[in-house]
C-alpha cells in the first residue's frame, strides 16, 4: 500500500463530546444506596452492553433460555437419530429384499410375508455391537460428546449471566419482563444513559453517549465492515467458467473473527484493546510473519477437521431442509441477502435489528428487480416441460381416483412426486405477460432501502452484468445452502493461500485505522464517522475532508453512516466536523428544493406513482418513496397532474429535496431532520387535504405525536433515511460527472436526460398493473439465517419484455 505512509501512526483521541477531562479516570464516584454494587465499575462493558442488547432483541430471559435448551436437544437428537439410522436398521428387510416369515397361530396366511416396522429394527444388543465394531462411528460420537459438553457448559454460563441481566433490567432500568417486548431499543438505551449519571457503570466517563454504546456492541463488527469496504478480506474469487465470484460463508466468517479478534494469537489482547505491539510501525514485517503463521495453523486445523465438519453440515442440512423442499420445491428459488451483502450494505454503527429492518423493507423491490430478467429460450423450454409433465401427472391422478390400487404399483408415488416437482420448477421460469418491465425505477427503489450501490449500475439496470452483481448481494437460497456445504472444503484453502498473502496489509490496516477513545477503548477509526479524516469529496464533503484516497471510505459509507446514525439517534450530539457536514447538507437540500416540485404535489401523485412502480404497499413511507422516484417519469412524459395542470420536468434529486426540506421546516429540537413530521401520503387523491391537516396537528404538539405513535415515527425515520440515500446518490452522480475518478468501476451513466430515460427505464409506463406477489424467503431452519419477510406469497411471474422497444 503506497498511501500508508501518510497515515501510519496509531492515534489516541479524546471522546467527541469532550466530557472526559484529563485525570477523570481517578475521580471518586458516589454509589446511590439500593443499587447493586456489581453494576458499578463494570470491567467488561462490551460484554455487558452486548448482553443487554441481545436480552432485549431476543425477548427476555425465558425465550433465550428455552432457545438455548432446544439447541442442546436438537444437537443431541441429530447425533442420536443419525447413529440409529446407520446402525440399528435392517434395510434389506425394510426394502423387502429379504423375505420375512411370521409364524404363529394368530397370524393369518396373508400376513405372514407382510413386513412390519419392528421387523426392520435390530435388537439393542445387535445395535450396540454394530456401533462398537465401527471405529469411525465411535470417533465421531466422542467428538460430538465433547462438543455437546462444551455447549452445555456455555448454556449454564449464559443462564447465570442472563439472569444477572434480567435483574439489571428489573432493578436498575425499572423495566419489567412484561414491558420489555413493548419497548424499543432506543428507549432502553436512553435509560442506560440516564443510569450512568446516577451510577457509574463506566468510571472513565461521567456520561455515556449513544455512540459509546454502539461502539462497545459493534467494536469488532465495525472493523469487519471497514475491511469489506476497503476490499481487504479475500472473498472475491476468480473461477474458471464462472468468472468473479463472491464466496463468504458462516464458517469463513468465523475463522476471520477467530484469527483477528478473539482467538489465540489474535490482534486484540482483550475485548477492548489492540495489543500494543500492533500499534507501532517499527516491527510491522515481523508482525506480518507472525500473523501469517497463525493463519497457516488455523488453515491446517480447518483442513484436519474438514471431514467432521462436512459430515455435520450435510446431516444438519438434510434434517433442516429435506421436508420443506419436498413440501415446497419453490423454496430453493427464493432469495435471501447474502452474508457478504449484509456486510457490504451495512452502515458503520448499525445494530443487527436496524440492518434487518432495512433489508427486509428492500426485499420485495429487490426480488421484483431480480425476477424482471427472463430468458426467452428458457421460457419456451419451461412451458413445454410443464405441459408434458402436467399431462402425465393428470393421467396418473385420474387413474388413482378411478382405482386406488394404482398407488400400490411400484414407483407410482415417486413418479407423482417427481412430476409435481418438475411442474413447480418449470412454472417458476414462466413470466407473467401482464407485468411491467421498469428496471431503472426498480433499482432506484432498491437503492432507497439498501442505501449502497456501485456507480456503474446507474443507467445499466437492464443489463445482465448488473443483475449478476446484484445476485452476489441477493442470492438464491439454493446457492446459500450449496456454499455452506462446500465451506468446510474451500475455507482452509482460502485461509492458507489467499488470506496469508494479505498479512502485511491487515497489520497496516489495524495500525492505521485504530484509535483509542477515552472511556471506550480501541475502535475502528471509520466508526467515528469523522468526515474530516474519512470523508470523500465526491460525497458532499468537499472542502471538509483532509483524507487521502487510502483514508477515504468507499461508496460514501462515512457520509451515509453519519446520516443514518443521526436519524436513528436524534438525541445524539455530533462533533463539530460532523455538524458542519450536516448543516452543509441541509443548505444544499434547501437550495435544490426551491427548483423542485412542492411536497403537496408529490404526495398527491402517490397513488399513480405506486402503480408505476407496481408497489403493493399502501403505507405512508412506501407511497412517499414511490412519489419521489416516479415523479420525474410523470413530468418527463408531459402528462398533466392531478389538478389538470402541466408540471415542469424535475429530477429525482429535486423531488427528494422537496420532501426533505418540508421535514426540516418542522423538525424537533436537537434533530437534523425530524422523522415525526412527515405527511402521510394518501391512497386516494381526495384525501390529501386530510393528511395536510394532520401535518399541522403534528407540528403543534410533536412530542405528543412521538409518544403516541412510536411505530409510525420509526417507519418515517426509515423513509427519511431512504430519501437521504436517494438524494446523496443523485448529488454524487452530478459530482462524478464533473470530477471523474479512476477505479475498477465503469464510468457512471447519468440519469438526467429524463425524456430519453422515460423510454429506456420503463417500457410500459402507465398501464395499471395488478399487485405483484413476491416469493417469501421461507424459514427453513439449518444454519443461523437472518429473518426476512415470511408472509409473502410465492411469485411465479417474471415481467415480459417488449421486444420492439430498445433497451436502456
Amino acid at each position: 500500500m503506497a498511501d500508508t505512509e501518510a497515515y501510519h501512526e496509531y492515534q489516541r483521541i479524546e471522546d467527541a463530546d469532550e466530557d472526559s477531562p484529563p485525570g477523570e479516570e481517578d475521580f471518586l464516584v458516589h454509589v446511590p444506596e439500593g443499587l447493586t454494587d456489581s453494576w458499578h465499575h463494570i470491567k467488561n462493558l462490551d460484554n455487558f452492553f452486548t448482553r443487554i442488547y441481545h436480552f432485549h432483541q431476543k425477548n427476555g430471559f425465558a425465550c433465550m433460555m428455552l432457545s438455548e435448551f432446544f439447541e442442546l436437544v436438537q444437537f443431541l437428537f441429530v447425533v442420536t437419530f443419525t447413529t440409529f439410522l446407520f446402525n440399528c436398521v435392517e434395510y434389506d428387510v425394510l426394502f423387502a429384499n429379504r423375505a420375512v416369515n411370521h409364524t404363529g397361530q394368530s397370524v393369518s396366511p396373508l400376513d405372514r410375508n407382510k413386513v412390519t416396522l419392528p421387523d426392520a429394527l435390530l435388537s439393542s444388543q445387535q445395535c450396540t455391537q454394530r456401533i462398537q465394531d465401527n471405529t469411525w462411528i465411535i470417533c465421531l460420537l466422542i467428538m460430538a460428546a465433547i462438543f455437546w459438553i462444551y455447549r452445555l457448559c456455555k448454556v449454564i454460563y449464559n443462564v447465570l449471566s442472563y439472569w444477572e441481566i434480567r435483574q439489571f433490567y428489573i432493578k436498575a432500568l425499572k423495566i419489567s419482563m412484561d414491558e420489555l417486548c413493548s419497548l424499543s431499543w432506543q428507549e432502553v438505551q436512553q435509560r442506560l444513559i440516564s443510569l450512568q449519571r446516577e451510577q457509574q457503570m463506566c468510571i472513565h466517563k461521567k456520561e455515556l453517549t449513544e455512540l459509546d454504546i454502539y461502539h462497545r456492541i459493534l467494536r469488532f463488527k465495525n472493523y469487519t465492515v471497514a475491511m469489506v469496504n476497503k476490499s481487504l478480506l479475500p472473498v472475491r474469487l476468480h473461477l474458471p467458467f464462472l468468472g468473479d465470484t463472491i464466496f463468504f460463508t458462516q464458517g469463513l466468517k468465523y475463522n476471520f473473527e477467530l484469527i483477528l479478534f478473539w482467538g489465540p494469537g489474535s490482534l486484540f489482547q482483550n475485548k477492548w484493546n489492540l495489543h500494543p505491539k500492533y500499534k507501532r510501525t517499527g516491527n510491522r514485517l515481523e508482525l506480518a510473519r507472525q500473523l501469517s503463521r497463525v493463519i497457516l495453523l488455523t488453515g491446517v486445523a480447518n483442513l484436519l477437521l474438514c471431514p467432521f465438519v462436512l459430515v455435520w453440515q450435510v446431516l444438519y442440512a438434510f434434517f433442516s431442509y429435506a421436508e420443506v423442499i419436498k413440501r415446497e420445491p419453490g423454496s430453493l428459488g427464493a432469495r435471501r441477502w447474502s452474508l457478504y451483502g449484509r456486510l457490504y450494505l451495512r452502515h458503520f454503527n448499525e445494530l443487527d435489528h436496524e440492518l434487518q429492518g432495512r433489508l427486509s423493507r428492500g426485499y420485495k423491490p429487490a426480488a421484483k428487480y431480480m425476477n424482471s430478467f427472463v430468458s426467452p429460450l428458457l421460457t419456451v423450454l419451461a412451458k413445454n416441460m410443464a405441459f408434458f409433465s402436467g399431462s402425465v401427472l393428470a393421467v396418473l391422478i385420474a387413474l388413482t381416483v378411478y382405482d386406488e390400487d394404482v398407488l400400490t404399483v411400484q414407483h407410482i408415488l415417486t413418479s407423482i412426486t417427481v412430476l409435481g416437482l418438475v411442474i413447480t420448477i418449470s412454472r417458476s421460469f414462466i413470466p407473467d405477460e401482464h407485468m411491467v418491465w421498469c428496471p431503472e425505477q426498480l433499482l432506484q427503489y432498491v437503492l432507497a432501502h439498501i442505501h449502497y450501490m456501485p456507480d456503474h449500475w446507474r443507467g445499466n439496470a437492464n443489463k445482465n452484468e448488473t443483475r449478476d452483481e446484484m445476485a452476489q448481494l441477493f442470492q438464491y437460497k439454493a446457492v446459500f445452502i450449496l456454499e455452506e456445504l462446500l465451506s468446510p472444503i474451500i475455507t482452509p484453502f482460502i485461509l492458507i493461500f489467499l488470506l496469508r498473502s494479505k498479512s502485511l496489509e491487515i497489520i497496516d490496516f489495524f495500525r492505521n485505522f485504530t484509535v483509542e477513545v477515552v472511556g471506550v477503548g480501541d475502535i475502528c477509526s471509520f466508526a467515528q464517522m469523522d468526515i474530516r479524516r474519512h470523508g470523500n469529496p465526491q460525497w458532499m464533503s468537499e472542502g471538509q475532508t483532509e483524507a487521502s484516497v487510502y483514508q477515504q471510505a468507499e461508496n460514501g459509507k462515512t457520509e451515509l453512516s453519519l446520516m443514518h446514525f443521526t436519524i436513528k439517534n436524534p438525541h445524539w450530539q455530533p462533533p463539530q466536523d460532523s455538524s458542519v457536514f450536516i448543516s452543509h447538507l441541509r443548505e444544499k437540500v434547501q437550495q435544490d428544493a426551491q427548483a423542485g416540485p412542492s411536497a403537496q404535489l408529490l404526495l398527491s401523485e402517490a397513488p399513480l406513482c405506486s402503480s408505476i412502480l407496481s408497489s403493493e404497499s399502501n403505507t405512508g413511507p412506501d407511497n412517499l418513496l414511490a412519489s419521489v422516484l416516479a415523479h420525474p417519469v410523470l413530468t418527463a412524459s408531459g402528462l398533466p397532474g392531478w389538478n389538470r395542470r402541466f408540471i415542469p420536468p424535475s429530477t429525482t434529486a429535486t423531488a427528494a429535496a422537496s420532501i426533505l426540506a418540508s421535514l426540516s421546516a418542522s423538525q424537533l429540537p436537537h434533530t437534523p431532520y425530524s422523522s415525526s413530521h412527515v405527511v402521510l401520503p394518501s391512497s386516494h387523491p381526495q384525501q390529501t387535504s386530510t393528511y395536510l391537516s394532520e401535518l399541522t396537528a403534528v407540528n403543534s404538539d410533536p412530542r405528543m405525536f412521538c409518544q403516541t405513535n412510536p411505530a409510525v415515527v420509526s417507519e418515517f425515520a426509515s423513509a427519511e433515511m431512504s430519501l437521504h440515500a436517494i438524494y446523496m446518490h443523485e448529488v454524487h452522480q452530478q459530482s462524478s460527472q464533473t470530477q471523474p475518478t479512476a477505479g475498477h468501476f465503469q464510468h457512471a451513466v447519468p440519469m438526467r436526460d429524463l425524456r430519453s430515460h422515460i423510454v429506456s427505464g420503463c417500457k410500459t409506463q402507465f398501464t395499471r398493473v395488478p399487485a405483484l406477489s413476491v416469493p417469501a424467503p421461507l424459514q427453513l431452519g439449518g444454519w443461523a439465517e437472518e429473518e426476512e419477510d415470511d408472509d409473502e406469497e410465492e411469485m411465479n411471474s417474471i415481467p415480459a419484455r417488449n421486444q420492439d422497444t430498445s433497451g436502456s
